[in-house]
């Protein structure tokens, strides 16, 4: 009989020591590697497969990964700007808790990010691209055994990379770039599982796509938003920021009278058909990950996520920005393909942000958090992308801190529920947004004056700051700007 029950033991994975009688269990002999695509400003919506997509839009690869894996089709980011999302993603955590409120500053002492708890679980784990928490750095940053990173935004050709402490420029155009390294990093691992952080510029402003796929979508037909036109259907009913934004440096109609950087500043249809292209430069570079996965063997024990840090306004209520909290600027393309584990062609619809990025991974890698670390704000949505039916939020919380720098957008606030979205605004002598997303999914019609909406928006707005307060994130950060004296700020133009 004890024969037997140490064959037993041995068959469950389990060792087996008569002294012990509730042994740990063996560390797993196989455990998944994880790859975590990020790319900058890709719109939810700007996908090949998708419906709403443009019809000349081609994203195969993204389109691949759907079909073989999983769409998080309502995927939310908790404040669309690029270095608070990028913190957000790595800590798990809101704004007000990681403090990274903006893209100048870097994150602060003691913060934690989950390729640490990767590291000491004994994950090799690498980052290669756009860090931008700190623009002045490019210096390797905690949890990563290799680092390849670029300083700020980088620039979308012969990009200089600190490659471990050392500079180094590139020639060509930095997605492949990128891409390239991550593939050779790949190619140097040997027995331990690995977690690849792949985070490119593009498809960011100035939507720079490969100079092969320049012009590709030249006769594309260009789609304007219905609420792009200047008229009164369209902000009657909005705050007056929301109109008066479309004139400054993040609206379409600052591109008639401004200029960037000395330069002419492009039509629309020509920004629109840049940003579709450098998505298609984006897709194709998905695509080389995924065939060295298919020519390696590593398919079927890596889980690969694309996601994007921020959604993208092209013309919706005549931005082309991001940071407000309309649905275009707050969703975000999210995609996961685990074989074996995630069903192929799976829909998830439950409302998901980039706060639960973090305990997702981890809990697809059999890692926990250590103890003593700072509580993560995001919840593992692992068992969603199972199938397994288990309780999910019901709502969701987003926050905006106004910039100096970009002073159009006002510090926010909002709530979104499956029907519902309220948007406080702070600061500002405006009125608040209530939007009905089931009946006006485009946003056009604020409903904040109807009457008949009045119990319904009170009750959200309750709720809203209740959380606010309960969360800590009421206290307003007010910065200096760095560079600039308090008494002479001088605004972009």
């Amino acid at each position: 009989m004890k024969k037997i029950a140490i064959l037993l033991a041995l068959l469950c994975g389990q060792s087996f020591a008569a002294d012990k009688p509730n042994p740990p269990p063996q560390e797993p002999l196989r455990r998944v590697n994880i790859i975590f695509i990020l790319s900058d400003d890709h719109r939810w919506d700007w996908l090949g497969f998708m419906p709403e997509a443009p019809k000349f839009l081609e994203t195969p690869n993204l389109d691949r990964l759907a079909k073989e894996g999983a769409h998080l089709r309502n995927a939310f980011v908790s404040t669309s700007l690029c270095s608070p999302s990028r913190a957000s993603i790595l800590t798990g955590q809101y704004m007000h808790h990681h403090h990274v409120i903006d893209n100048q500053r870097p994150e602060p002492p003691g913060i934690r990010f989950f390729p640490e708890y990767l590291q000491a679980a004994g994950y090799k784990t690498a980052f290669f691209g756009k860090w931008h928490m700190g623009e002045d750095s490019n210096k390797a940053r905690k949890g990563f055994d290799y680092w390849a990173g670029f300083r700020g935004q980088g620039e979308y050709f012969d990009t200089t990379l600190n490659i471990n402490g050392t500079s180094k420029q590139f020639k060509g155009y930095s997605t492949d770039t990128l891409t390239d390294l991550a593939l050779e990093w790949m190619r140097q691992q040997r027995g331990k599982p690995f977690y690849l952080h792949l985070a490119f510029k593009a498809p960011h402003f100035p939507f720079e796509p490969a100079p092969r796929h320049r012009g590709r979508y030249d006769k594309a037909p260009v789609r304007y938003p219905p609420t792009m036109a200047n008229t009164e259907e369209n902000y009657a009913t909005q705050p007056r920021w929301v109109r008066e934004r479309r004139y400054g440096i993040h609206g379409v109609d600052h591109m008639e009278t401004g200029r960037f950087d000395n330069d002419p500043v492009p039509s629309f249809e020509d920004l629109f058909r840049r940003y579709s292209e450098a998505v298609h430069s984006t897709d194709e570079n998905v695509g080389r990950v995924l065939k060295h996965l298919d020519e390696t063997g590593l398919r079927d024990s890596t889980l690969v996520v694309y996601m994007a840090d921020n959604g993208f306004e092209l013309g919706e209520h005549g931005f082309y920005d991001k940071r407000d909290a309309f649905e275009t600027s707050i969703r975000v393309p999210l995609l996961m393909r685990a074989p074996g584990s995630i069903k192929p062609g799976s829909v998830v619809k439950q409302m998901v942000q980039n706060i639960d990025i973090a305990p997702t991974l981890l809990e697809a890698a059999g890692v926990a958090q250590p103890a003593k670390t700072p509580t993560m704000d995001g919840k593992s949505f692992w068992p969603l992308l199972q199938g397994r039916d288990v309780p999910w939020r019901d709502h969701i919380f987003y926050e905006y801190h106004w910039e100096w720098n970009f002073p159009a957008t006002p510090t926010l606030f909002a709530i979104r529920t499956d029907r519902w979205k309220y948007i406080y605004y702070h600061g500002i002598w405006d009125k608040d947004s209530f939007h009905d997303l089931q009946t006006d999914p485009h946003e056009r019609h604020n409903l904040i004056n109807v009457p008949a909406y009045k119990e319904q928006i009170a009750k959200l707005k309750k709720q809203l700051f209740d959380e606010l307060e309960k969360s800590g994130a009421l206290q307003m950060p007010v910065l200096r700007p760095e560079g600039e004296p308090l008494h002479d700020r001088k605004l972009p133009r």
